[in-house]
């Protein structure tokens, strides 16, 4: 007959293999790291090339070079997108699971709604000159987004959103500030996190 400890191995099995099919595990650490990196590169490059210093909420012109800013959060966008899904599909293969499954498309159905919503809302105000609401908009409802997702997925996302969105909301309120700001939340945030989840996760 089993004893009491093969029963707890057994509910520990099957708590397990429950929690793999409900949540997506395969986030990178590594990932965060790198769009860290990516973050804190394009807010150099927008500061120190693009002298981008929002004083206001009506910075109308970020002195002459707005469509340059935004074709650099693109393309930090795409890089940081692009890295986590290859990490990701990689550590998923690891694991001997799927990175695009039922899990994962919930998971990025959560997250997308809060940020569309976010985008159209920063275009919308790019159009009226308000210019230097773009980093603490992008801080907040990328925050909102990760504490929508980190129910399909590892529960320490929902510290990240929720940092996130704080400091989004500081950004607001110390617009003076705000590329700093954004800097913290997606490039240093980013890096330590991404320190955590690999250390804890993935060694």
């Amino acid at each position: 007959m089993k004893n009491e400890q093969d029963y707890i191995q057994d509910i520990a099995d099957i708590r397990s293999m429950m929690e793999r099919s409900s949540k997506f595990m395969s986030l990178s650490g590594l990932a965060g790291i790198m769009a860290g990196l990516y973050a804190l590169a394009g807010a150099w490059i927008a500061y120190r090339v693009y002298q981008f210093e929002p004083d206001s909420i009506r910075y109308a012109d970020a002195n002459g070079h707005l469509t340059e800013i935004i074709l650099l959060a693109v393309v930090i966008l795409i890089l940081a997108v692009g890295t986590a899904i290859i990490l990701s599909r990689k550590k998923a293969q690891k694991r001997g699971e799927a990175a695009w499954n039922a899990t994962s498309r919930r998971m990025l159905a959560h997250m997308a709604v809060p940020l569309l919503a976010g985008g159209i809302l920063i275009l919308l105000l790019l159009s009226r000159g308000g210019i230097g609401l773009m980093a603490p908009l992008t801080l907040l409802f990328y925050g909102l987004g990760l504490y929508n997702a980190s129910k399909f997925t590892y529960d320490d996302l929902k510290l990240l959103g929720l940092i996130q969105t704080g400091l989004g909301l500081l950004s607001v309120w110390l617009i003076t500030y705000s590329l700093l700001i954004w800097a913290l939340g997606f490039g240093v945030i980013h890096i330590v996190y991404g320190i955590y989840m690999h250390f804890r996760y993935e060694r």
